[in-house]
């Protein structure tokens, strides 16, 4: 099984960013998935790309289209870590799709993906895939089959050379990220943005269903837990998260998928 292999780190590649333009102009690529676990840098990296492939091309052609299962929810800003503010002049898509409290699913996200990206191919853009949800990414590149009750969409309609980027980061510098990301996200108001979403109507049971940040704010919230009990449990889930994550994207490795692993911190 995927979540039983260990995940190594890779090596680190040097992105040629020219010579990827004119692999999407001949075709021979038709997305760019940048990808990675939490904390490690994928919006800076993917707004960077989209911002050198703008430079290169002589116009504004790239838009960024989310894979996170967490962001297309509105009002879940702080906790999803949404980071509008980076992307700047970059179109971005998938994002706040529904509100907070409803059920979204894969099979949604294949549908709503391949709208945005056949809106962006139809206007001569170049859409540049970004997050860390692994099942989104699959759903979107790989063509994720459903069961009868979910038909998949026309396999025709999706990507069919996807050049994968990996946000490379080791271990001890992406906990201690993630770590100082999760004390900036309290120090913003993540357990105030919390209270809201609670009396807003929102059942405690379907934010904590969210996970992570929304179940332990909300544990805190309600008094099962004490903000260092949730602090410290919310840090070590977020963890195991993103070494679940980067477990999950060697497999796609070993699936048949080529990731170009970079350091984001100098690739562009």
């Amino acid at each position: 099984m995927r979540f039983t292999i260990p995940a190594e780190l890779p090596e680190a590649e040097v992105l040629d960013v020219a010579a990827l333009l004119e692999e999407l102009r001949a075709g021979r690529t038709d997305l760019v998935c940048v990808l990675g676990p939490t904390a490690s840098g994928k919006t800076r990296c993917a707004v960077a790309l989209a911002r050198a492939l703008d430079r290169l091309a002589g116009a504004p052609v790239a838009e960024i289209l989310s894979a996170d299962s967490r962001q297309v929810y509105r009002g879940m800003d702080i906790g999803t870590g949404k980071d509008l503010s980076e992307y700047g002049e970059i179109p971005y898509h998938l994002i706040d799709l529904c509100p907070a409290g409803s059920k979204y699913n894969v099979y949604q996200y294949q549908l709503d993906f391949v709208a945005a990206y056949q809106d962006v191919r139809r206007r001569g853009g170049i859409p540049v895939l970004c997050g860390g949800t692994g099942l989104y990414i699959e759903a979107a590149t790989c063509g994720y089959d459903f069961d009868k009750d979910h038909p998949s969409v026309d396999p025709s309609l999706l990507p069919q050379r996807t050049y994968y980027i990996g946000t490379l980061v080791d271990r001890e510098t992406r906990n201690a990220r993630i770590d100082a990301r999760l004390d900036a996200r309290l120090a913003e108001g993540l357990v105030d943005e919390v209270r809201g979403l609670l009396a807003s109507g929102i059942p405690a049971e379907d934010l904590i269903y969210y996970g992570l940040e929304y179940k332990f704010v909300t544990q805190h919230v309600i008094g099962q837990l004490s903000y260092e009990e949730m602090r410290t449990l919310l840090a070590n889930a977020i963890h195991q998260f993103a070494k679940r994550q980067m477990t999950w994207f060697r497999g796609m490795e070993r699936d048949g998928r080529i990731i170009h692993w970079i350091d984001p911190a100098s690739a562009f």
